[in-house]
């Protein structure tokens, strides 16, 4: 059986800090509209991966990862509007910033090797 990835095990992980985060806002501050569009871009980046792994070509398996990179960087947009709007403090928008920029450098260098090997 195959072993996941860090990409995966990385996403997968940020998307269950993603859905914690959601309900402490939802349950805190009863903010509903900004806190369903992070979850889903949140999640989306590691359902995303999950798929690319049995993507039915490379350039498919690019379309997959590229599609998650669009969706981790909607996902630094809500982090910020939310942290921006106080609706999440600065402390925990930086932790989630931190771990979603991780990612983008992952999906990046992944789709760069990927094209590179299609030459």
């Amino acid at each position: 059986m195959k072993s996941e990835s860090v990409l995966q095990q990385k996403s997968y992980a940020f998307a269950l800090e993603v859905i914690a985060t959601c309900r402490s806002i939802i349950s805190e501050k009863k903010e509903y509209v900004l806190s369903k569009q992070f979850m889903r871009s949140g999640t989306a980046i590691g359902a995303l991966v999950r798929e690319a792994e049995f993507a039915q070509s490379r350039a498919d398996f690019i379309s997959k990862l590229s599609i998650a990179l669009k969706e981790s960087n909607e996902t630094d947009y809500w982090i910020s509007l939310l942290m921006d709007s106080a609706i999440l403090d600065a402390a925990k928008a930086a932790s989630l910033q931190s771990e979603n920029r991780e990612l983008i450098k992952i999906l990046v260098s992944s789709i760069k090797t990927v094209k590179s090997q299609l030459k």
